[in-house]
């Protein structure tokens, strides 16, 4: 089993290599011969300067591709490499792609002019607003969301209970001052309970160390509860052994046990109010292959009764349809895993494409379905998808 995911991903990776490898060579060739060639004002040595950029990146692309884990440990080159991609890149294959369409209108239809060109260059331009608002002011536009939802089913003593929801803080890659703004931020809320929905981590607990004096300044009446995402049972770790990656797995759940979250595995938790009481549940991760599917949902309800009050913590939001409404009977799900997208573009995420529940508030019947978009995340870049902390007040129907 090890060995044949150790072939796929070997087989992915070449894939994206080769991808990156057309997408630099291709455009780079059409602007040169379509634009370039014909410049008898450029000397040889300009001549060859259009091709460094694209030669550069295609090194550090074949470098990276050797590479058997997810990412390198330093995080910090492998963000200017993919900034690189998206300044010196993604600019030319946009603008032939749009150059090439205008070439074929401009024959279809025998123009003069191949509108196509400036069309890519008016892209181009909009390109540049995506990345740079996306790397250097997106990722640190913390905001609360609040939201509001009535249950018939919620004890009365609950009425107004507030829950803070944190997911996906990938501290591995979080600035310190950020983190400390979204403690203060938290506490400011007062909340009853904190209920993170997972990854943790990037790829190692060792990232986690630095965190730890922040993190331990939460302070809800009811404790936090927590869950495992898919990144935080070290399984990009491809260079690990099997036996290595349960030992960092146990070494981030210790680290939060040191925190004093309660990180439930397919476990549930019993919170009371006098004679009233709700039902906390959380479950390993439940993803489509290639993440884990560690998820017990009968375990985790076990001796709970169907008319109890149960939120279920669950990373992944697509276990939502698949497995908690046929199987569960727990009125809110709350889960994070698709940080949105990290892009929004006139309210479409690339993330909808392969989950119909990627973000924010979903119903069936008299169940909800809440996805956080996250505080943070692998990559540090967001645009029009601010990283949120989310206030959910529960309330009795009238």
């Amino acid at each position: 089993m090890a060995r044949k995911r150790a072939i796929k991903w070997n087989i992915m990776i070449a894939r994206i290599s080769i991808l990156i490898l057309l997408l630099t060579l291709l455009p780079d060739l059409y602007i040169y011969r379509r634009y370039l060639r014909w410049r008898f004002d450029l000397t040889l040595w300009m001549r060859l300067l259009w091709w460094v950029p694209g030669a550069a990146m295609i090194a550090c692309t074949a470098a990276y591709s050797m590479m058997r884990n997810f990412a390198p440990d330093n995080l910090t080159l492998f963000n200017v490499y993919l900034f690189m991609l998206g300044l010196l890149i993604v600019p030319k294959v946009v603008f032939t792609l749009s150059s090439l369409a205008g070439l074929a209108v401009k024959r279809l239809l025998k123009l003069r002019t191949n509108w196509g060109n400036h069309i890519g260059l008016v892209l181009v331009l909009g390109w540049f607003y995506v990345l740079f608002m996306g790397t250097m002011v997106g990722p640190d536009q913390l905001h609360v969301k609040r939201v509001t939802l009535e249950f018939d089913s919620l004890p009365k003593a609950f009425d107004g209970y507030r829950i803070v929801q944190l997911s996906d803080m990938h501290l591995g890659s979080m600035k310190q001052e950020f983190a400390q703004r979204m403690v203060a931020q938290v506490n400011e809320l007062h909340p009853d309970a904190i209920l993170f929905t997972g990854d943790l981590q990037n790829m190692r607990p060792q990232e986690l160390v630095r965190h730890a004096p922040t993190l331990v300044h939460l302070h809800p009446v009811d404790g936090i509860f927590s869950v495992l995402g898919n990144h935080d049972y070290a399984d990009y770790v491809k260079t690990a052994t099997a036996e290595q990656k349960r030992s960092m797995e146990r070494m981030t759940r210790s680290f939060e046990a040191s925190l004093n979250w309660d990180l439930l595995l397919n476990e549930r938790r019993i919170l009371r109010r006098g004679a009233d009481s709700i039902v906390i549940a959380g479950t390993e991760n439940d993803g489509r292959p290639p993440f884990p599917c560690k998820a017990d949902y009968r375990k985790a309800l076990h001796g709970i009764s169907p008319e109890s009050f149960v939120i279920m913590m669950q990373h992944d939001p697509s276990a939502w349809r698949r497995h908690i409404l046929p199987q569960c009977t727990a009125q809110l799900t709350l889960s994070g895993h698709t940080h949105g997208g990290q892009l929004s573009l006139f309210g479409w995420r690339p993330t909808s494409l392969v989950n119909s529940e990627d973000a924010g508030l979903y119903s069936e019947g008299k169940r909800f379905l809440f996805v956080s978009t996250g505080v943070g995340g692998f990559l540090p870049f967001r645009f029009h998808m601010k990283p949120e902390i989310v206030e959910i007040t529960l309330k009795v129907k009238k």
